[in-house]
C-alpha cells in the first residue's frame, strides 16, 4: 500500500482529530503542511475543489472529510478499533453530533473577539482579516452561533460530556472510540489555541482529565513531505480500482437517478461547499467516488462520505 499522507496544518482542529487517530492506531504517516486559507493550489490539484482540512492521500486516491478518513484508517488497521461492535451505532451517531453541533458551539466560543485576538496576537492585522474573510466565505450557507449563544451551548455540552467522563476513562468505556476523537478536537482548540478562554473547563474537571488522557495518545510516527512531492506521488500512481480501494462497500446504491459514468459534482451541505466535479465511479451506501484528471496530479479518484454531502449531475457546458 502507498504511504498515508495527511494534508493538514498545526492549528486545524479536525486535523488534530486525525493526527490522534493515527497515533492511536500507531500508523506511520507523512505530513504535508497546507495553508489555513485560500489559495491552496496543491490541495485543489488533488481534490478538484474541496478545500477543507485535513485531506488524506493514499497514492492517487484522495479521501475527504474526517468521518470518511476514520473509516479508511479503520480498514488499514482494524485494531484498536474506532467502532466497538456493541457500540458501533451509538459511537457513530455521537461522533456525527460532536463533529457538527458540539464543534460549532466550541468554535463559536473559542473565536469570540478575545479568543481571536489571542490567536492573531503575533500576526499582522491583515492576517486576521484574511482569515475572517476566508471563513465567512466558507460558511455562507450556514447559520453560525453568536458568541453568547455559543458559550451557553458549550457549557451545557461540556456538562453532558462530563457525565460520560465521570463513568469511564473514555466516553463509552475504558478505551477510546471514534466518539472520543470527534468530541476532543474542539476542546483541544480551547485548551491549546485559546488558553485565555480555557477557564470554561474549570466547572467540569472530569472533562479535563479525559482530555489529558486523549492528549497522551500522541500522533504516532510522522515524517514530513513537501506539497509538490505529494502531488507528484499522485501523478506517478494509479488509483485503486473502484471497489478495491480502502473503503469496504462497493455496491451501487442509486438514490438520485444518476447512473455511474455521469459527470457530477459533490459538495458539502453547509460549511466549505465548494464543489468537486468528476465522473461518478462509485455511489455506495457510505460514500461517493469521482474520477477526475488534473494537469499536475494526473488521474485521481476523490472520495466523499454520503452523509452531509450533496450529489448533483454537472451542468452541461
Amino acid at each position: 500500500m502507498h504511504d498515508l499522507i495527511l494534508h493538514h496544518y498545526a492549528s486545524s482542529p479536525f486535523s488534530e482529530k486525525i493526527r490522534l487517530v493515527l497515533g492511536h492506531k500507531k500508523l506511520p504517516w507523512k505530513a504535508v503542511l497546507v495553508p489555513p486559507i485560500m489559495p491552496k493550489p496543491d490541495v485543489l490539484a488533488l481534490t478538484g475543489g474541496y478545500r477543507k482540512t485535513p485531506v488524506l492521500q493514499v497514492g492517487a486516491d484522495i479521501y475527504c472529510d474526517t468521518a470518511l478518513i476514520c473509516d479508511v484508517l479503520e480498514h488499514v488497521r482494524p485494531d484498536p478499533t474506532l467502532y466497538p461492535p456493541h457500540l458501533k451505532g451509538a459511537c457513530r451517531i455521537f461522533a456525527q453530533w460532536a463533529d457538527s453541533t458540539l464543534f460549532w458551539a466550541a468554535m463559536g466560543y473559542n473565536l469570540q473577539p478575545r479568543g481571536a485576538a489571542h490567536v492573531f496576537a503575533k500576526a499582522p492585522p491583515e492576517a486576521a482579516k484574511a482569515f475572517s474573510e476566508d471563513r465567512k466565505a466558507m460558511s455562507a450557507n450556514m447559520v453560525r452561533l453568536r458568541p453568547g449563544d455559543a458559550t451557553c451551548a458549550y457549557r451545557s455540552y461540556l456538562r453532558r460530556i462530563a457525565n460520560m467522563a465521570d463513568e469511564h476513562d473514555f466516553l463509552f468505556g475504558m478505551e477510546p472510540c471514534v466518539a472520543d476523537f470527534a468530541a476532543y478536537h474542539g476542546i483541544w482548540y480551547t485548551r491549546t489555541q485559546v488558553p485565555v478562554l480555557a477557564d470554561i473547563l474549570n466547572a467540569t474537571p472530569s472533562v479535563g482529565e479525559w482530555a489529558n488522557r486523549m492528549e497522551k495518545i500522541g500522533h504516532g510516527p510522522m515524517s514530513r513531505l513537501v506539497p509538490a512531492d505529494a502531488v507528484a506521488i499522485a501523478q506517478a500512481a494509479e488509483p485503486a480500482p473502484s471497489g478495491a480501494n480502502l473503503l469496504l462497500d462497493s455496491a451501487f446504491q442509486d438514490d438520485h437517478g444518476i447512473p455511474l459514468g455521469t459527470r457530477v459534482t459533490v459538495a458539502a451541505e453547509a460549511f466549505g461547499n465548494e464543489p468537486t466535479e468528476g465522473e461518478l465511479i462509485a455511489a455506495t451506501r457510505t460514500h461517493y467516488s469521482l474520477r477526475r484528471e488534473d494537469p499536475r496530479a494526473g488521474v485521481v479518484h476523490v472520495h466523499f462520505p454520503r452523509l452531509s454531502y450533496v450529489l448533483r449531475a454537472a451542468s452541461p457546458t
